[in-house]
């Protein structure tokens, strides 16, 4: 008997906590394709980690109830021979280092294509044995407020994925610029730092590359009137 395109299908659990993240990490997967199953938290993905086997694990490093570690050493006494790759937004090579040593097989920093990270997927799935890689997009020669060819290329041309991605980014974009104003007058260096962090993320997904280089200078000078001045107007820019 013929197998059906479903049965055939890798299964992937998929563990993002952000909801911009998560939507491009599940619309490009699943053009893999793959069945994708989500989680938002570590006690989430333990919950879906026992009820169904997977092929593949793709771990956020940073969860609210936990860390991308953690919940893969969770996982493993279960499935111990379950692959993994981990995704931050960190591109600390230290960090990568030691999630090479807990486990994992690849680093991959957002926000990436749709090509890097199914790329990765493939090697996992393959078991290969290379060396742990770092995959990065590099949105410098970006100049508008969009940068809609880069952003199309990484969800291969699915425009329909695109354009819900940017409203939903629009959509809780009020509430983050309200959160690091806020941060940065209570100067909460921690709280601005990982408001920031995901939002670097989300911008790389939707394009969004005016906002995605005044994060990046906002985050190295945080204190500089400069720095919160552009970072105000990209938001502005892209609300109105």
């Amino acid at each position: 008997m013929q197998m059906t395109p479903r049965e055939s299908l890798p299964r992937l659990l998929l563990v993002e906590d952000d909801t911009i993240s998560r939507g491009f990490f599940k619309a490009a997967l699943e053009a893999l394709p793959a069945e994708v199953d989500t989680a938002d938290s570590l006690a989430s993905a333990m919950d879906r980690g026992c009820a169904a086997r997977h092929d593949l694990w793709l771990i956020d490093v940073n969860l609210p109830d936990g860390n991308g570690s953690e919940l893969l050493q969770q996982l493993r006494r279960n499935r111990p021979d379950t692959p993994a790759l981990a995704h931050t937004a960190d591109a600390d090579t230290s960090i990568h280092a030691r999630l090479r040593d807990a486990g994992f097989r690849e680093t991959l920093v957002k926000p990436l294509t749709g090509e890097q990270l199914l790329q990765a997927v493939r090697r996992a799935l393959a078991n290969s044995s290379g060396a742990n890689a770092t995959s990065t997009a590099d949105p410098e020669g970006e100049r508008e407020d969009w940068d809609e060819i880069t952003a199309l290329a990484a969800l291969n041309g699915q425009r329909h994925h695109l354009i819900a991605l940017r409203e939903l980014f629009l959509a809780e974009l009020p509430g983050v610029r309200d959160a690091v104003a806020q941060a940065v007058q209570q100067h909460d260096e921690p709280a601005l730092r990982g408001q920031l962090h995901r939002l670097q993320a989300s911008c790389g997904f939707v394009g969004a590359a005016r906002l995605a280089r005044a994060v990046r200078q906002l985050h190295q000078a945080p204190e500089s009137i400069g720095a919160q001045t552009q970072f105000r107007a990209a938001v502005e820019s892209l609300l109105h």
